[in-house]
């Protein structure tokens, strides 16, 4: 059966039109470098102080046992806590576990902190396929175990953690939410996965539809699993912790904020494994936001779509962080 694409919500459309060419649907391990570099040079156009609202710290902290110490990039707000200690959103950055830095996507949730006077913590982690899984996991582990621990130094409260990533970010996020339950550790209030990347068996119907088309194709999430997993990836013997779609219990989770778009790679596997916390007896609220490549919201923030998105964002976190 041929597998045609769903159509692009229009304004997006015309947003991707726009760039054309420049921002390749697939990228292939040559492009790695290279795509580095130029997102590297994106991110330090941003102002990560939100117009002087927030301080930022860059603390070094342990990394797991027997590897290198890790970068936190801390944002505090600047005026006085309305009602005590401030949640903390502990962010883990997008860019296929390949690409980027603890300052990577910081804006997206420095708006939650704007909303919710929360405190951002935006963790560094080693990128494949110099660090292969799973270094890049158990980076984000140690990162978390951290916060938890000293999160009152910064005005945080550790019983007040809510873990969030975009893409591999978001990926990631889930698979530490596995961690923190199978080893105990601190139990984060919720977790927000944005078109997250759960499934490295890149095989579902979305993913063959999207070849060559948006802005993250089947070519690219190969390229990103392959630099992560090596010769086992699409095997038998992957684990959660580095594909959480591979979890056989997603029991006893935090509750989950799960979005996707319709006309992306990642939309099955996203709506498969909401599905499978609503089966295990979780709790989980999923947007599919129809017409939505992947990563709409930031690349095109200005579109009705996007707004909605993020709105959406802000309102389930706001009801989480509810006295």
């Amino acid at each position: 059966m041929l597998l045609v694409p769903p159509p692009f919500d229009p304004e997006l459309g015309v947003a991707l039109a726009a760039v054309g060419p420049s921002t390749p649907s697939g990228p292939t391990p040559a492009d790695i470098i290279a795509l580095r570099a130029a997102q590297e040079l994106a991110v330090s156009a941003y102002d990560l102080t939100g117009g002087g609202a927030f301080t930022t710290t860059d603390l070094t902290v342990p990394g797991p046992k027997g590897a290198p110490d890790i970068s936190l990039f801390v944002i505090r707000p600047v005026a006085p806590p309305k009602n005590g200690p401030r949640p903390v959103i502990y962010h883990s950055h997008g860019g296929g576990m390949v690409l980027g830095t603890n300052r990577a996507g910081v804006e997206v949730v420095l708006d939650w902190a704007k909303e919710l006077d929360a405190v951002v913590v935006s963790v560094e982690y080693r990128l494949a396929p110099e660090h292969p899984y799973p270094a890049g996991v158990e980076d984000v582990y140690a990162g978390l175990l951290w916060t938890a621990r000293h999160a009152g130094e910064f005005g945080g409260d550790p019983e007040r953690i809510v873990v969030a990533g975009a893409s591999a970010g978001g990926g990631l996020t889930a698979a530490v939410a596995l961690l923190t339950r199978d080893r105990e550790g601190p139990r984060p209030l919720g977790q927000v996965l944005m078109y997250p990347m759960l499934d490295d068996r890149n095989d579902t119907p979305s993913a063959h539809q999207m070849v060559g088309v948006g802005a993250w194709d089947r070519t690219a999430n190969s390229t990103a699993w392959t630099a992560v997993l090596g010769d086992a990836r699409g095997g038998p013997d992957v684990p959660a912790y580095a594909a959480p779609a591979r979890a056989s219990d997603l029991s006893g989770l935090p509750p989950a904020f799960l979005d996707v778009g319709s006309a992306e790679t990642f939309r099955d596997e996203v709506v498969d494994y909401a599905s499978r916390i609503w089966q295990a007896g979780g709790v989980a609220e999923l947007h599919v936001w129809p017409g939505g490549f992947h990563g709409f919201d930031s690349f095109a923030p200005h579109t009705s779509l996007a707004r909605t998105a993020r709105a959406a964002r802000v309102t389930w976190l706001r009801r989480l962080l509810a006295p």
